[in-house]
């Protein structure tokens, strides 16, 4: 399955291209679901094509890894059964007990538990800071920190680190830079060229896009950093099973076209909030007056499809609102192509209650779909009242 494409196609063609070679066999164009679990050697220790157990490798996950690699710029992409199992191969790859880690003080909810509830029992030690921020990322570094950990834009409270000034502080600190790229995904923000060690990506968000897999993803630019990991994705595991790798490698080949539309409709439905009596704040990176928009205008093509805001009326008639939308899904998760809204304090980020990741309780997120902005505003405004 392996294919070289040159490196000056641009990203739409990569997208399509990139590990999609059309099957030896029968000249099928899209890479076929390899529903199998071991494969006919030639002879003892004789492997055909390098495949002999599909935990160790299997051809239609090589196609979604060679796509990930191409299209974050990266040497090695290897993709996993959920956006955590990627992050726990990562993190038990790079530390060891007595290790420290900097995470933002605005993560992801299931990130944050890993480090707080599974980590913390291995001895792995964190420190929480605002990554936005230089000094406070600088203050948290200790001698034993090896990873400095980001979210841009973060999950759910949008904020925007500068990936490439954060690069020189751990590189100064000799540890690795981890980048969530999940919310901006590779269209849109390439932390690796940015000066990024490793990119993650729950791929159950905008790469596959339909809100039917879920899937997570490692790419790294150092081959030698991409064979240990793949070490310990055999050692350990978690695996994407083929049929999901293929449905992230359909759901990727449409990613730059619905990252425009989710893009388009989020800035217009983040400027109608803006202006809505109900509404004390809009989170959105697009908003000229958002703390981050200039780093963001900077290192993004646009500014992608989550929108969050503050109600003026406190958490009940936040979730008052969540029960009267109706075009917008209750639900949690995000990136698909239909839009969904959530209560965060209440849902997606109820373990970091009580932390230093805590949440306002008056917040509300969405994850703005591609449906016609106009019914998605009119939906919005009606469930405000």
């Amino acid at each position: 399955m392996s294919h070289q494409h040159p490196s000056d196609q641009r990203f739409e063609t990569l997208a399509i291209h990139a590990g999609n070679t059309a099957d030896p066999l029968t000249g099928a164009v899209v890479p076929p679901i390899y529903q199998v679990s071991t494969y006919k050697q030639d002879g003892v220790g004789g492997l055909r094509g390098g495949y002999e157990y599909s935990r160790s490798a299997n051809p239609t996950r090589t196609a979604l890894e060679e796509n990930l690699a191409a299209l974050e710029g990266g040497r090695r992409g290897l993709a996993f059964a959920s956006g955590l199992a990627a992050e726990d191969c990562l993190l038990r790859t790079l530390l060891a007990p007595g290790d420290h880690v900097v995470i933002p003080d605005d993560a992801y909810g299931g990130t944050f538990r890993l480090f707080a509830k599974v980590f913390s029992r291995w001895g792995v030690e964190f420190s929480v800071a605002d990554t936005s921020d230089p000094a406070s990322v600088r203050a948290a570094l200790t001698p034993r920190t090896k990873v400095i950990w980001v979210e841009t834009p973060s999950n759910p409270l949008l904020n925007i680190t500068d990936i490439e000034g954060l690069a020189g502080i751990a590189r100064q600190a000799g540890a690795r830079l981890v980048v969530d790229n999940t919310f901006a995904s590779p269209y849109l923000q390439q932390p690796l060229a940015l000066g990024a060690d490793v990119v993650v990506h729950s791929t159950t968000k905008y790469m596959g896009g339909h809100s039917d897999v879920v899937g997570g993803a490692l790419v790294v630019v150092d081959a030698a950093l991409g064979e240990e990991l793949a070490y310990h994705q055999n050692a350990m595991g978690a695996v994407a099973g083929p049929f999901d790798a293929w449905l992230v490698l359909r759901g990727v080949k449409t990613l730059a076209v619905r990252m425009d539309r989710h893009s388009e409709n989020a800035t217009r439905i983040a400027e109608m909030l803006t202006g809505h009596p109900r509404v004390s704040r809009v989170l959105y990176p697009g908003l000229p007056d958002h703390p981050g928009h200039e780093v963001a205008a900077k290192q993004m093509k646009a500014f992608g499809g989550m929108v969050s805001f503050q109600v003026a009326d406190g958490e009940e008639a936040a979730v008052a609102v969540c029960d009267r939308a109706k075009l917008f899904t209750l639900g949690e998760s995000l990136g698909g192509v239909e839009s969904l809204i959530e209560h965060p304090g209440r849902m997606t980020h109820a373990s970091a209650a009580g932390s230093a990741l805590e949440v306002p309780s008056d917040l509300i997120r969405l994850s703005v779909g591609i449906e016609s902005c106009d019914d998605l505003l009119a939906d919005l405004k009606q469930a405000l009242g």
